[in-house]
């Protein structure tokens, strides 16, 4: 069963990919004339997607099974239990509600029984063609059924809830499922909540007819269109880059930029998470494969376990937010706010740009305080092998450039995925199977999965969220808890996003926080003096930086859990120090949005509202700070500045960094002096201090 599995879903994968490739052209070839709903209607294009995740997610789980615990599910099925039971008390016929009792237990209790997960993970599979099928059939009519749904329209929208919420239960584990169903539930059982919070209480037809029926406000809407439109065909880039070997040509170009010194690991993890950033997007991946290949670096110059799987991790998620890829979030944005992506590849350049230099910084200066040894690499790599690949940068640039001329993402990527093949089979010395073109477009889509089904996820989240109100009843309660204080407001989201990352990807923390507390955060930022428009760009980048966060912030951290994997260390203690090596991008996206000169940072808000000079002046004092901060912050963390410092010295060093990030010019000028003086009293007593150890 399994090797059969296994052949159909190299099949399906294939087929789906080359499906969402074909949307790019169809628009330009003969078949648009016939008006084919699955190629020319936008909510059956989604579901169409839609069913491909469900279908490839449940059979890809039949030969990668994890089951889950009983009792750490038991919410999910309690919930998911709630929701058949007030379907049964529909006046629907009775072998409906046989129905729906089987799909829950399908979908919920078999993967708690290991005896029962291969068969109803291919049944389940099996299943969810038949909830698409009936839409591409009765796509018309539902539209105009969304309030008042038939009884077929009520099962076929419950199946598809339980089995969008069942794959993700395989593929991500319980948390993202139970939190859809608690808003579900709080749209159905809201009017018993007291005070504020308290909703009038919804029909659960009209919720399923919603849900499933509606274009934009149900399963079908703009989020998961994001998952159909941009991240299938840049996780296709990243599968095509991998499969082709030009991975293994960019790590070696990395190795080659950074030299032999004893700094060079730190150096190499960071270029490669940037290059390999450009491609894929991905934290944990990214992170897997820099450890893979620096691990050995990191052994040979005697570098802290731990401190290399820190580094390692921290860099690993630098993926998210560079560009031209970035990851999902920035896709969502683009939906959310209207507002063109090259906008959004603007500003997350700065914030990467600093980010990376506090990442490099901390291995710089933990690398003196050490005094590791130089690093002795048996290489035939040289300028000229540079100048022999440079064309892997070529579809990047492709990508940038088709972008600012306003070109749209989809045919962009696919363009640049062309390139890459071409590329792959016009080089002889890289020239790969053509299986291996097959399996990056397997892969393509089932990398895929995960992501796109915590997308599904958060787009059932905020249709929820916008039905029941929810977002204005919590701007109330926060406006009254931050006591309209920016600051209070932003620490309070911040740690909000943290706690939420915990348990949840990243894209649906952005989803909620966004929904939950940007108006507030925008509110008050306007009332601090930053304009409409850039406190609309910087209250959102903020939100941005912190969902991404969640990825190296113990105790659930992916990039870290994906860097011990490889290096051998505990997750946990990879965390905390990956928290400690990433801790000046937890204060950078907080400037964002603090005042006005704060926006600097993203440049877009500033130059679109201020003069050219005016502009550049606050752009640089704000960078020129920021670098200063990221510098001392790392100081105070590391203990080194031209020697160790003492517990007082690295004290004032890591204050001078946060005070420096602070987006005032008085504070900043004034702080800015005190840490020079810390400069010049380590540098003129750098030797006498040589030789004190002080406990990192």
């Amino acid at each position: 069963m399994d090797v059969l599995i296994r052949r159909l879903v190299h099949v399906l994968a294939i087929l789906g990919t080359l499906y969402h490739l074909y949307l790019v052209v169809h628009p330009h070839t003969p078949l648009s004339s016939l008006r084919v709903s699955i190629l020319d209607l936008t909510q059956v294009q989604r579901a169409t997607h839609v069913c491909l995740i469900a279908l490839l997610g449940y059979w890809v789980c039949v030969y990668r099974l994890k089951s889950r615990s009983f009792w750490g599910a038991l919410p999910l099925l309690v919930m998911t239990g709630l929701l058949t039971f007030e379907f049964l008390r529909l006046d629907v016929p009775v072998f409906m509600k046989a129905m729906a009792c089987a799909v829950w237990a399908l979908t919920m209790l078999s993967v708690t029984i290991p005896q029962m997960g291969t068969a109803s993970n291919v049944i389940c599979g099996l299943l969810s063609l038949f909830p698409f099928l009936y839409l591409v059939v009765t796509y018309e009519k539902l539209i105009y059924r969304a309030i008042m749904p038939e009884p077929w329209d009520l099962m076929m929208s419950l199946s598809e809830i339980l089995l969008v919420l069942g794959v993700i239960f395989r593929l991500s584990g319980p948390i993202m499922p139970t939190l859809v169903m608690i808003f579900v539930l709080y749209n159905i059982y809201g009017h018993h909540i007291p005070g504020v919070f308290a909703n009038p209480g919804f029909s659960v037809d009209m919720l399923l007819g919603k849900l499933y029926c509606e274009t934009e406000a149900g399963i079908f809407g703009s989020i998961t269109g994001v998952s159909l439109k941009y991240l299938i065909y840049f996780t296709t880039l990243g599968a095509v880059v991998t499969q082709m070997g030009f991975g293994k040509i960019i790590a070696n170009i990395a190795l080659l930029l950074v030299g032999r010194s004893p700094a060079s690991p730190g150096r190499a993890s960071s270029v490669m998470a940037v290059l390999m950033g450009m491609f894929s997007g991905s934290g944990a991946a990214d992170t897997q494969f820099v450890a893979t290949l620096t691990k050995p670096l990191y052994d040979q110059v005697r570098y802290n376990r731990l401190v290399a799987a820190g580094v390692i991790a921290t860099v690993g998620s630098i993926a998210y937010i560079t560009p031209p890829v970035m990851g999902s979030i920035s896709f969502i944005m683009v939906e959310l706010l209207s507002i063109p992506y090259s906008l959004i590849i603007v500003m997350a350049t700065g914030p990467m740009l600093l980010y990376l230099a506090g990442i490099m910084l901390y291995n710089e200066l933990y690398v003196l305080r050490e005094g590791l040894p130089h690093l002795e690499v048996a290489t035939t790599i040289t300028w000229a092998y540079f100048r022999r690949y440079s064309y892997v940068f070529v579809p990047i640039l492709v990508i940038i450039a088709l972008i600012y001329r306003g070109i749209s993402i989809n045919l962009t990527v696919s363009v640049a995925i062309g390139l890459f093949l071409l590329f792959a089979y016009v080089d002889r010395s890289v020239r790969p199977p053509v299986a291996k073109v097959w399996e990056a477009l397997e892969e393509g889509i089932v990398s895929l999965l995960p992501i796109a089904s915590a997308v599904i996820a958060a787009n059932m989240i905020m249709s929820m969220m916008v039905l029941s109100g929810l977002a204005s009843k919590f701007s109330i309660v926060m406006l009254k808890i931050s006591g309209s204080s920016m600051l209070f407001a932003t620490l309070f989201t911040g740690v909000f996003s943290l706690i939420l990352g915990m348990g949840v990807p990243p894209i649906a923390t952005y989803v909620l926080t966004s929904a939950l507390t940007a108006p507030t955060i925008q509110k008050l930022a306007m009332m601090s003096g930053i304009p409409e428009g850039p406190a609309l760009l910087a209250t959102h980048m903020f939100l941005f930086y912190f969902a991404v966060l969640a990825e190296v912030t113990p105790p659930v951290a992916l990039s870290a859990y994906a860097a011990s994997a490889v290096m051998g260390t505990d997750p946990i203690k990879t965390g905390v120090f990956a928290a400690r090596v990433a801790l000046p991008k937890y204060f950078i996206g907080l400037t964002f949005i603090l005042s006005f000169s704060g926006t600097a940072l993203l440049i877009v808000p500033v130059t679109e509202t201020l003069s050219g000079f005016e502009a550049f002046r606050m752009i640089a004092l704000r960078y020129l700070a920021s670098i200063a901060a990221v510098l001392f912050l790392n100081v105070g963390v590391v203990g080194y500045l031209f020697r160790r410092l003492s517990q007082v010295e690295r004290w004032i060093a890591g204050v001078c960094g946060l005070l420096l990030f602070y987006p005032h010019f008085g504070l900043n000028a004034v702080t800015g002096a005190l840490a020079l003086l810390v400069c010049v009293k380590a540098w003129m007593s750098r030797h006498k201090g040589a030789e004190a150890r002080v406990p990192a």
